[in-house]
């Protein structure tokens, strides 16, 4: 299950990140705080994300 987890990690990580940044840039915020802020909540969001998606793909098997 963690090997699981830590792909799917490092996928939904780079998604949520980089769609918290575009949405940081279009509201106009093109400063260095809002940016690695938005790159944070993408990163931290994505523990929970990967976890359920991880254990609903590993109840499937």
């Amino acid at each position: 299950m963690t090997r699981l987890f830590s792909i799917i990690f490092a996928l939904a990580s780079t998604v949520l990140m980089g769609c918290f940044i575009i949405l940081v840039l279009a509201l106009g915020y093109d400063t260095a705080k809002p940016i690695i802020g938005a790159a944070l909540l993408g990163f931290v969001s994505a523990a929970p994300v990967a976890w359920m998606i991880a254990a609903k793909l590993y109840a499937m098997k």
